[in-house]
């Protein structure tokens, strides 16, 4: 077991922060204790814990074991049922309906890549709905794992209005992430890109705020409709912006209408939004068209020459995307994984009285 130690970070800045480290293996811990507590069975409380740390793993904090305490609040309100069994239904050959039936989101999105899978396994190529879907955590972690398979993979959803379109002020769009993956050469992980439409993910800058860090210009507004760099101006009103313009605005409008539309879950500015997270996969079998051999091959030379770029200025060298993540994972599985005291404190106060403790 790692050693926890609270170390104080960025002692010259304004808002000082005091973080732990903490082993992968302790926080799944501490993450399944913190599930099982609220009614969740011990195989899906592996599940989901499984996700948030992995997420962590990969240094995105932002879809952590910081969402334990959302998930908690929002399974002793009703909105999460901790007992729930998704449910697929085969609508057409090629396409699955997976009904989420309101447990955890990351349960329903494993049931879903299962089905999907079978579906791909039968007909060269699926599409997966999931209605009543909660908050899966990162989309890159489903389509990551059907690249495993030989499988191209596309995952796409709509969430709670709160990024503004393009020219407007006024939150009309979720952050309505992308993710989409294809497999490498033997021993490398897959390609992945994952994002959010907007230019930060909520997540994201829930982070920033408990730093006391100011973000960057262009990302969000204030509740007049000004450009802002303060996290607290969106939480006070404001709205995130897409990122790149005009084409993030577009991709995102796209997503809101066929994830929202297709999960059932609708659009989330209209009325018969149901809330959750609208999601959508997508996976084809190379080998319907190629040999997956030639393609994991083609595709690690094309990963080895983009590296072997020269750097521009300002730079260092050319990453393919998820290899910034796998450094992380290596150097975080090595050190442990941060974990400001707030968060530490805030996740032990999730337990039952008798199981918490103090670092």
């Amino acid at each position: 077991m790692m050693e926890h130690r609270f170390v104080r970070q960025n002692a010259n800045e304004a808002m000082d922060t005091t973080e732990l480290r903490v082993s992968a293996d302790d926080l799944r811990g501490l993450a399944t204790k913190i599930l099982r507590s609220v009614g969740t069975s011990q195989a899906d409380a592996t599940v989901v814990a499984n996700s948030l740390v992995r997420a962590n793993l990969l240094g995105h904090d932002s879809h952590g074991v910081r969402r334990l305490t959302g998930y908690v609040e929002e399974a002793r309100a009703g909105r999460i049922d901790p007992t729930a069994g998704p449910k697929a239904e085969t609508t057409r050959p090629g396409t699955v309906v997976v009904h989420g039936r309101r447990a955890f989101g990351q349960v329903a999105a494993e049931h879903a890549v299962r089905e999907l899978r079978q579906v791909v396994a039968a007909q060269g190529s699926g599409v997966a709905a999931i209605r009543e879907c909660n908050h899966v955590g990162r989309l890159g972690e489903y389509v990551g794992t059907l690249a495993e398979h030989d499988l191209v993979a596309l995952a796409f959803g709509n969430a709670d209005p709160t990024v503004a379109p393009y020219g407007g002020r006024e939150r009309r769009l979720g952050t309505n992430p992308l993710a989409w993956a294809v497999p490498r050469g033997t021993g490398s992980p897959p390609v992945v890109m994952d994002w959010a439409t907007s230019g930060v993910a909520e997540g994201k800058l829930a982070v920033a705020r408990g730093r006391g860090e100011q973000v960057a210009s262009g990302l969000l507004l204030d509740a007049d409709g000004r450009v802002s760099t303060e996290p607290a101006d969106f939480y006070g009103g404001g709205a995130l912006l897409p990122f790149g313009g005009h084409k993030g605005y577009g991709l995102s409008v796209l997503i809101e209408v066929v994830g929202g539309l297709l999960s059932a879950t609708g659009i989330g500015s209209l009325p018969g939004y149901t809330g959750g997270f609208g999601t959508v996969l997508v996976a084809f079998d190379i080998r319907a068209f190629t040999s997956a051999e030639d393609f994991r091959e083609q595709t690690e030379l094309f990963c080895r020459e983009l590296a072997h770029t020269g750097p521009a200025e300002g730079h260092r060298e050319v990453l393919v995307p998820g290899e910034l993540e796998e450094r992380v994972r290596l150097e975080r599985g090595r050190n442990g994984i941060p974990i400001s005291e707030d968060t530490w404190h805030e996740l032990h106060a999730l337990l039952p009285p008798k199981e918490e403790r103090e670092p």
